[in-house]
């Protein structure tokens, strides 16, 4: 075992501190925080799932998407409307001001993942996805 080899969960921080800092730096301009992004993605396949739903999909608290979705509301990418089936759920939306920008997102993750996966070959780059959703399913399942 090499001298880092428990550490997988400091470089995963690493990385995460370091993607997050980029995209928040990058996405500035369209006043979109590192922690916000990602509802807005996830929302471009899922456009009007529900709040819970969302949640889910993420694996994010439900206190934590109520807050970043009040800020996105507020500030015109996403709106909420209450089910018509369950009137204490909403129904998620992305707005054309958030598709207006989807273009610029999609670059500045790229760039990112452009980053980290320098001097990498299509190999090691595949088995580093591999190991990363692996490790995803680990954290999902076992570190509740």
């Amino acid at each position: 075992m090499t001298k880092d080899a428990g550490s997988v969960g400091k470089w995963i921080s690493i990385l995460n501190r370091h993607c997050q800092a980029y995209i928040s730096k990058n996405l500035k301009k369209y006043d979109i925080g590192s922690g916000q992004y990602i509802f807005i993605i996830t929302l471009f396949d899922n456009n009007g799932i529900s709040q819970d739903k969302l949640s889910e999909i993420l694996s994010i608290d439900k206190g934590t998407t109520a807050r970043a979705l009040q800020k996105l509301e507020a500030k015109g990418y996403i709106r909420r409307e209450i089910d018509d089936k369950d009137k204490r759920a909403y129904k998620v939306y992305a707005t054309e001001k958030a598709y207006a920008i989807k273009p610029e997102i999609f670059k500045v993750l790229k760039a990112s993942s452009n980053i980290l996966s320098e001097n990498l070959t299509d190999t090691e780059k595949e088995l580093a996805i591999d190991l990363l959703k692996k490790m995803s399913v680990n954290a999902v399942s076992k570190l509740k």
